[in-house]
């Protein structure tokens, strides 16, 4: 019986790490993260039995099984890649590539993107989702919206909307606190026990863990508990009846999401007005309705 081939994105990623050198630059070209690159390669290797890479602390470095096998792989993916480029269309004239939280995308951008698509019929748009600061595909895209502190975004990325953390609740749950279940982001600064000191407020302790914003306000949209979330990301769940304030008080954070566009791109800085002005709205909107 054949064996299964590997599945071509294990050699696309083989194929662009051999060329740089470097798992990130490999992941950066392909549009995936350095840990997806190097797992592909890993399961690659496993796969044929043989290290394709030396491990370096200044990069990487074919092995002789590495320097065989590029060759082969180079030219098949040459081949593919004529076979099939008749069948593909071109690409739009316009195409913005926005490197984004997908707590941000999921919350934020997805819920009002039909106001840009009617008014920006033209600019096709690319999103490339991450949740950790490293995961973040800068060289590629026109618009990155970015979270963690400040140091990490860098001098020139901008706040993007707020930095403040709010605790929401399913409707069915709010009366009863003390035995909601507790939804808790982990990996983050601020979280509940500063939450209770600021609002004077006792919850319970958390019992479900997620690894984003988005993850916990999805959970608690759901009726699964309560969540402490950066605010820019309450706004459709609380107009949309999903969940409500528990408090009108807010805490501070570390992290927060910021926004980077391409200087050169008016696309992106059309981007970047139209999502500011889109949250602007929404933090009065929020206003009204904790009023």
């Amino acid at each position: 019986m054949t064996s299964a081939l590997p599945p071509l994105n294990w050699f696309r990623a083989f194929e662009a790490s051999a060329r740089h050198l470097s798992f990130t630059a490999a992941a950066d070209e392909i549009g995936m993260t350095q840990s997806a690159v190097s797992q592909q390669i890993k399961a690659l290797e496993t796969k044929l039995g043989v290290p394709l890479f030396e491990r370096k602390a200044r990069g990487l470095a074919l092995t002789d099984d590495g320097r065989r096998l590029l060759p082969q792989v180079d030219a098949a993916l040459d081949t593919l890649t004529a076979a099939t480029r008749s069948f593909v269309p071109d690409k739009p004239k316009k195409l913005l590539t926005v490197s984004v939280s997908v707590s941000v995308l999921q919350w934020v951008i997805g819920p009002a993107l039909p106001s840009f698509r009617a008014a920006y019929p033209d600019i096709a748009l690319r999103f490339i989702g991450a949740i950790w600061p490293d995961e973040f595909s800068r060289s590629l895209a026109d618009v990155v919206i970015s979270f963690g502190s400040r140091k990490q975004a860098g001098p020139t990325a901008a706040l993007l909307g707020s930095g403040k953390l709010i605790a929401l609740a399913p409707s069915q749950l709010i009366t009863s606190l003390d035995t909601c279940p507790v939804i808790d982001t982990v990996g983050i600064s601020g979280g509940w026990s500063e939450w209770r000191t600021a609002t004077g407020m006792g919850c319970a302790d958390p019992s479900i863990y997620v690894d984003s914003y988005g993850a916990a306000l999805d959970l608690a949209s759901n009726g699964n508990g309560m969540c402490l979330v950066n605010e820019t990301l309450a706004r459709h769940a609380v107009q949309s009846g999903m969940v409500v304030p528990v408090s009108t008080m807010t805490i501070g954070a570390n992290e927060a999401y910021f926004i980077e566009t391409d200087p050169s791109s008016e696309d992106a800085d059309t981007f970047r007005r139209w999502l500011s002005n889109t949250i602007s709205s929404g933090k009065s909107a929020q206003k009204q309705f904790k009023g």
